[in-house]
């Protein structure tokens, strides 16, 4: 565990809580409901009781399905010797996640057996398929992956419009065409040892 510092976006209090350095679910594996529900991430002002999706440095590691996810918060850089860790997990997915969504989003894709490169680039194709229909502005919608449905495993996607919160599904086929774009521009594929793979890395492919 670790001191963090928070301030309420409501009352402008601050307050110190204890927050875990890293997570090994399958040390603890009551954590791993925690992290993928967002509990584990909720501050309350110990003022105004406002409940915050709280922003730290933690290590997320599931030993099981070979996945290590490091929440560095404001830029931070990962710690001296990452590069040693990598080499040292042949086989693992490593990657860099800026804040608490987009690490419970990665947790639920890896949950759900999918690549993530691959959904970052699902949620490529599907902005650009609504900016078709609904203008420019559509390119910046922030898509998060929600779930698996249904029989054909569509898959769905929510993000924040007009403040409301809306969903778009997509054929596991647009998952399948996507997969296959990357396998055969190995170039496209996220750089080894921890790789940040998000919106921005997937508008370098297109560059």
């Amino acid at each position: 565990m670790s001191r963090a510092r928070f301030i309420c976006r409501r009352c402008g209090a601050s307050w110190e809580a204890d927050v875990p350095e890293s997570i090994n679910v399958s040390e603890h594996p009551e954590l791993k409901e925690k992290v993928r529900d967002g509990s584990l991430f909720i501050q309350e002002c110990p003022s105004c009781g406002e409940r915050h999706l709280a922003q730290y440095q933690t290590l997320y590691h599931d030993p099981e399905a070979s996945l290590l996810i490091w929440l560095l918060p404001g830029g931070a850089e990962p710690p001296s010797g990452v590069a040693s860790i990598a080499s040292q997990l042949p086989g693992y997915t490593l990657r860099i996640v800026r804040d608490a969504g987009s690490l419970i989003e990665k947790v639920n894709i890896h949950d759900a057996g999918l690549d993530d490169a691959t959904v970052e680039l699902c949620k490529y194709v599907t902005r650009h398929e609504l900016a078709e229909k609904q203008g420019a502005k559509a390119l910046e919608l922030n898509m998060k992956f929600y779930r698996l449905q249904g029989a054909d495993n569509e898959i769905v996607l929510s993000f924040p419009m007009d403040g409301a919160m809306h969903a778009v599904n997509i054929g596991f086929n647009v998952y399948e065409d996507c997969s296959a774009i990357l396998l055969r521009n190995p170039d496209a594929m996220p750089s080894e040892g921890f790789a940040r793979v998000d919106s921005d890395w997937v508008d370098t492919i297109f560059k």
